[in-house]
């Protein structure tokens, strides 16, 4: 349960969204205090209008690439960090900007090194985030809605449905926190988009954060390192492939016959597995990048090996890396995890098959950190 926290007070700007623990002590600042003014703009949003502002204040062009310098590269944590520029702009910095429009609500640890942020938007909708320690790699997953509208019955991230798209500013406030949780001397190596929310449904603000993501001038991770992942919207797979097929895509399948996914599923009623493998074909067609399809293993539901037969006839000779994961329990929800045994005979019927599998390992369970669900578990106890 949640401490005791004043409520912030915040710009309201939504969007259409259709298509051991450690709370608070962050190391933002205390700019995540009332935001008073409705025109305050998040300063990490290339939509922001930082270039203009600067132009307008006679600043050399170059400013605006020293200020996401600190914010990228420095890590800056308030505009008073920004040393090497002058107190009078960081003055006008501070009245017309925000680097932080979220509160860390609940911060989780977990013994394997996955941490897990619960944030506050500015509207007081809450989101989460996650940073996965496996080796050298440092992988933070992002969330791409409040809540989703999906509806995956086994899912706790859209229980609730979906409440707005999150804004790109939003969006890379979520790597800025997570990169705070990192030494100075670490980096964020890979990001997947696969925490709360259906990335392709809210394209037009994940974009531009992701093009802020690969830019050497911003957190400089490589495109082939980003995941984005899809239940599968045909129509914005299509357009993801004409705007940008660089990304590895990675579509939830968690079943191989449309009966069976559409009851896992819904939105699968009005699109079908065909339209699905189709566009994801397409999408490997324009990028040349193997395609990741995944599929949650659910005890006695999609895990006998007629499933694991359904979906080797499905895939075909598709080049493909399928990415089984044993469920993770969720409080409230009817759907079991896979028994040893149940999931090895599944593994097995696709690997003779001879499909490339592998099985995600679980990471941060104790700290709930499957999607969606601290975020639940925290609204069931306020």
């Amino acid at each position: 349960m949640m401490g005791d926290m004043p409520t912030a007070i915040y710009p309201a700007d939504s969007g259409d969204a259709s298509g051991g623990e450690n709370r608070g002590g962050d190391r933002s600042g205390g700019d995540t205090a009332a935001l008073a003014a409705a025109d305050v703009r998040h300063i990490v949003d290339p939509g922001g209008g930082l270039d203009e502002w600067l132009a307008q204040r006679r600043q050399p062009a170059w400013r605006a690439k020293a200020i996401r310098r600190w914010l990228f590269g420095r890590r800056a944590a308030s505009f008073a960090d920004m040393t090497d520029l002058s107190k009078d702009l960081r003055s006008l910095l501070e009245a017309d900007f925000r680097i932080w429009t979220t509160a860390i609500a609940r911060h989780s640890r977990a013994d394997d090194g996955t941490e897990k942020l619960l944030l506050e938007l500015r509207d007081g909708q809450r989101i989460e985030c996650v940073l996965l320690r496996d080796g050298d790699r440092r992988t933070v997953c992002i969330s791409s809605q409040v809540g989703c509208a999906m509806g995956c019955v086994f899912c706790a991230s859209g229980l609730d449905g979906v409440i707005r798209n999150l804004t790109t500013g939003e969006i890379l406030e979520q790597l800025l926190r997570l990169q705070l949780l990192l030494p100075a001397e670490e980096r964020i190596s890979h990001i997947v988009v696969m925490g709360m929310g259906e990335p392709l449904a809210n394209l037009d603000r994940l974009l531009p954060a992701l093009a802020v993501a690969q830019d050497p001038e911003g957190f400089g991770i490589s495109q082939r390192r980003i995941t984005v992942s899809t239940v599968g919207l045909p129509q914005a797979i299509d357009r993801l492939t004409a705007e940008n097929p660089g990304y590895h895509l990675a579509v939830s399948l968690h079943a191989a016959e449309d009966q069976l996914r559409t009851r896992l599923v819904p939105v699968n009623k009005a699109i079908g597995l065909a339209e699905v493998m189709a566009a994801a074909d397409r999408y490997w067609e324009a990028s040349g990048r193997r395609l990741t399809f995944e599929y949650v293993l659910l005890g006695g539901v999609n895990d006998a090996p007629e499933d694991a037969q359904r979906l080797v006839r499905l895939l075909g000779r598709r080049a493909a890396l399928v990415n089984v994961i044993p469920y993770n329990t969720v409080a409230g929800l009817p759907w079991r995890e896979p028994s040893p045994g149940s999931q090895e005979r599944f593994l097995e019927v696709l690997r003779h098959a001879g499909v490339n599998v592998q099985v995600r390992r679980r990471k941060g369970a104790r700290i709930d950190a499957a999607c969606g669900q601290l975020r639940r578990l925290d609204a069931q106890a306020r």
